[in-house]
């Protein structure tokens, strides 16, 4: 009677590994939500100066800053804003979502920060 040698060891050997490639995946793919957080905090931040130095109004600076924001990460958003000597920052603050947006979020936060100069009106 001849042996089967190593016939369906290629499948034991994916079946063991599936796990690993599992988490690999997971973990790449919260990086990508983390890198694309970071993305979203700056840009909100822009936009938030932008909309403060074009209407001289905080109110207008934290709108605009949520506004730029998908509704997932709008959830655990703070957008500050500040006017001091003919400057304008605004700061936004994200929490980094747990492998889905709108779930719960990680215990820290992604920080996005702008600047720019108010426009003087005529």
């Amino acid at each position: 009677m001849r042996g089967r040698g190593d016939k369906g060891q290629v499948t034991i050997e994916f079946l063991g590994m599936t796990p690993l490639i599992i988490l690999t995946l997971v973990l790449l793919w919260q990086f990508v939500l983390l890198g694309y957080t970071f993305t979203l905090a700056g840009n909100a931040a822009d936009e938030a100066a932008r909309a403060a130095t074009a209407s001289q109004g905080q109110a207008a600076c934290e709108e605009a800053g949520l506004q730029h924001l998908p509704s997932a990460w709008e959830g655990g958003a703070s957008v500050r804003c500040g006017v001091a000597g003919g400057f304008v920052t605004a700061d936004v603050s994200l929490e980094v979502p747990v492998l889905f947006p709108g779930s719960i979020g990680f215990p820290f936060t992604v920080e996005g920060h702008a600047g720019t100069v108010l426009e003087e009106k005529d």
